[in-house]
């Protein structure tokens, strides 16, 4: 199934909007039949690709949701997940078969996460932590009293509430206070009504004079001589460099070395989730999870066309398509700040010239568009090859912002 259908997400934010989980559904083909072989191959995909038979699970501390049908319960392909890091969403109806609710069961007996999806909570009673470990709630903004003594009561027990929809800061808050637990939406990319811009920090003015010397090609040693004003920065391109993944067999101490040993594209990618990850905005977890993800996703699926140097400005347009979130700016404010090529403000303002496409379809796997299918078909690449960049940037992105 992953060959013929598009892999989308959403996340799962708690109270405090940081990001606890990903949501996996799958857009359904409507000239294909979803067979026991076809769910089979999904799970075995999924697996494939944030379990590493080494490095064990890429997502750090992410819980995956995966969408599921009772085939898929029994799918051997599942034994490839760690139970403790993977939530099978089903339809509470489909435990009216006897052999639905055995697979359940024997799920959540190998500790293997169960979400219930449209569950009537008061009927269910104590029934419920037999059988899952998440109930959706659905949170309407009418009898507040009544939905407050059903949450009370299902607080008591192991059961973790997760709401949906989610629309409104109002009934975010709502919700919060009730104590659910996780929310499931898009309503972090809605401003909070009423919060003010706040421009940029001086963390990030100073990352900010660095990228457009860099792109102006400046001097190492005018580079060396701003970093030496900041003491955290300093510190962060250090212990940068002289991580594990640049191998570079003895401890780096000199900025000047870091610089020249980094070379100057890379400096600009590093500068660039700086940039973000030094926000202050009440938003910046989940926001700036989702820039990373997204800049990431751009630039995979156009690396094999566009080449690696191009890739990279596609990652930076990605990155920098929440910036105005990030720092509570107009985009047009934000890129009379920050010098770009034409080609990435393009992509920015409207989607368009060589990098836009690629950042829309990045969009469209996080949004559940109707469009993923016919993006992806303009650019020609397939639902594999964007299910399987789409899986790696979010196991890449852990690392990066943890």
């Amino acid at each position: 199934m992953h060959q013929t259908h598009f892999l989308v997400r959403e996340p799962l934010l708690d109270p405090e909007q940081r990001v606890v989980g990903y949501e996996l559904t799958w857009q359904h083909n409507p000239d294909l039949a979803v067979t026991q072989a076809g769910l089979e191959d999904l799970v075995g995909f999924v697996a494939s690709q944030v379990n590493d038979p080494e490095r064990g699970w890429l997502l750090r501390d992410k819980t995956l949701f995966l969408e599921a049908v009772p085939a898929m319960l029994s799918t051997d392909a599942l034994y490839n997940l760690p139970p403790q890091h993977t939530v099978l969403s089903i339809a509470t109806r489909e435990l009216a078969n006897p052999d639905t609710l055995a697979a359940v069961r024997a799920l959540r007996a190998g500790d293997v996460g169960i979400l219930l999806r449209n569950c009537d909570i008061a009927r269910a009673g104590n029934r419920l932590p037999t059988i899952c470990s998440y109930v959706e709630v659905r949170f309407s903004g009418t009898d507040v009293a009544t939905q407050a003594r059903t949450y009370a009561a299902l607080k008591q027990s192991s059961v973790r509430m997760v709401g949906r929809p989610v629309t409104t800061w109002a009934d975010f808050d709502a919700c919060a206070a009730l104590g659910i637990d996780a929310f499931v939406g898009k309503l972090h990319l809605t401003p909070r009504p009423g919060s003010e811009a706040k421009g940029l920090n001086p963390a990030q003015t100073v990352i900010l004079q660095l990228m457009q010397m860099v792109n102006a090609n400046a001097d190492v040693a005018k580079l060396e001589s701003v970093l030496k004003r900041d003491a955290a920065l300093s510190y962060k391109l250090l212990r940068y460099i002289n991580s594990a993944g640049f191998g570079m067999g003895r401890e780096i101490q000199s900025l000047k070395q870091a610089i020249t040993l980094l070379g100057y594209q890379p400096l600009s990618r590093w500068l660039t989730l700086l940039l973000a990850t030094a926000s202050t905005s009440g938003y910046s977890p989940v926001l700036l999870e989702t820039a990373v993800v997204r800049g990431r996703l751009a630039e995979l699926l156009s690396l094999e066309t566009l080449g690696r140097a191009e890739a990279e400005n596609v990652f930076v347009a990605g990155m920098f398509s929440l910036l105005d979130r990030l720092l509570g700016l107009p985009m047009k404010d934000v890129l009379e700040t920050i010098q770009l090529s034409d080609e990435v403000v393009k992509a920015l303002l409207e989607r368009g010239g060589r990098y836009g496409p690629y950042l829309a379809l990045a969009e469209a796997c996080e949004l559940n568009s109707t469009l993923v299918s016919s993006l992806a078909a303009a650019l020609k690449i397939s639902p594999a090859d964007v299910n399987k960049a789409h899986l790696s940037a979010l196991a890449w992105t852990q690392n990066v912002t943890a």
